[in-house]
């Protein structure tokens, strides 16, 4: 993010009830200019109604929307300068794409030459050049949701706002929409603000994101941020897999700390301090990328890790599940108290690897910069 730019979008102190149903809880949140900013949230956490509010859809119950310093928030929909992408295309299956795409600007009463101009550069920015003639029902769901995106685009918003608009395409052309999202993005050079429950699609696109639950917002965020440094226990189970165990932190010094959780018979260390909350109950969020197998058995000793005091950061397990992803192995491994852990290890280097197979007595281990430590 450039912590130069402008604030484009402003909420202050937002909030949306619904008879006693609070939608969105008391939501400050500002999003800058030219950002390719993500939503992101369970279903009814409260996301899409801040979406529909910024576009005029919704009305707050308290607190005001801002678009470059100016409250928006009694405006109509049609006098504020963002346009949106439906979850459902909203493209009219009776006129060609053309007409669909300059739909708006024949209401505004653009000129025929003029409006025509700006519907091919629109469709040039989303790679459908010569379909202008073709009806929807001629084209595929993807191609129907850049038909979408060119008719937002074509009223050049300062913002285009995008609901779950890749939710009902397939997964492989889910993945090319959202590098061509992306591209598209940087080349019109607009803040997207886009709504979606996927937390991969967030992470593959947006610059910073936004993670909101029963109304709140929970932690605003770099996508590398969010994943390597959640603020809560809902952020780390949310954003990818993680393994997560209570604990106690029973040491907690300017330079490490330790952890005591039931769930795992050796302590965990960090090679940083907490928070100064000494004796607190703490999680640890341990991604299962981070966590090394090593072999266990006659003459094989624990793993030695050179960051870690001995003892620490390693627990013995056996491998009761194994799932192969191509470039990656999921291995669930259950710990002598019962407890299941999931570790992942890449494929791409399988002959300088052990193998590991199941029921295979192993050692879990992890480096000392490795766990996150959450107090909620």
């Amino acid at each position: 993010m450039n912590t130069g730019a402008k604030t484009i979008i402003r909420f202050e102190n937002v909030t949306k009830a619904f008879g006693k149903v609070i939608a969105v809880d008391d939501v400050t949140l500002a999003i800058e200019e030219g950002e390719f900013f993500a939503l992101l949230g369970p279903s009814g956490c409260g996301k899409t109604t801040l979406l529909r509010m910024l576009a005029g859809f919704e009305t707050p119950s308290a607190g005001r929307i801002l678009i470059d310093g100016q409250d928006i928030s009694r405006t109509p929909p049609n006098r504020r300068p963002v346009n949106m992408v439906f979850q459902s295309y909203a493209v009219f299956p009776h006129m060609s794409v053309a007409e669909n795409v300059g739909y708006g600007l024949r209401v505004d009463g653009v000129a025929t030459a003029e409006r025509a101009r700006r519907v091919e550069e629109a469709l040039a920015l989303v790679k459908l050049e010569g379909y202008g003639a073709r009806k929807p029902d001629q084209l595929s769901g993807g191609q129907r949701q850049r038909v979408a995106i060119a008719r937002a685009l074509v009223k050049r918003p300062r913002v285009l706002l995008l609901d779950e608009p890749l939710s009902a395409l397939d997964a492989k052309l889910r993945e090319q929409m959202r590098s061509e999202l992306a591209q598209l993005q940087e080349k019109v050079g607009i803040t997207f603000l886009f709504v979606t429950h996927d937390q991969d699609e967030a992470l593959a696109m947006a610059t910073r994101c936004a993670v909101m639950n029963r109304g709140l917002l929970q932690q605003v965020a770099t996508p590398s941020d969010l994943y390597e440094y959640p603020n809560s226990r809902f952020v780390a189970d949310f954003i990818g897999s993680v393994n997560l165990f209570e604990g106690r932190l029973v040491v907690d010094e300017p330079d490490h700390a330790v952890v005591a959780a039931p769930d795992l018979p050796t302590p965990v260390f960090l090679d940083h301090g907490v928070t100064g909350a000494h004796e607190a109950t703490v999680w640890v969020a341990l991604r299962p990328e981070k966590i090394e197998l090593h072999k266990r058995g006659e003459g094989r000793p624990a793993p030695a890790l050179e960051d870690t005091p001995k003892g620490h950061n390693q627990v013995a397990g056996v491998i009761r599940q194994i799932a192969y992803l191509g470039s990656e192995s999921v291995y669930e491994v259950e710990l002598e108290g019962g407890r299941m852990v999931r570790a992942l290890r890449s494929n791409l280097a399988r002959r300088d690897q052990e193998d590991f197979t199941w029921d295979e007595p192993v050692w879990l281990a992890w480096h000392a910069c490795s766990p996150a430590i959450l107090l909620s």
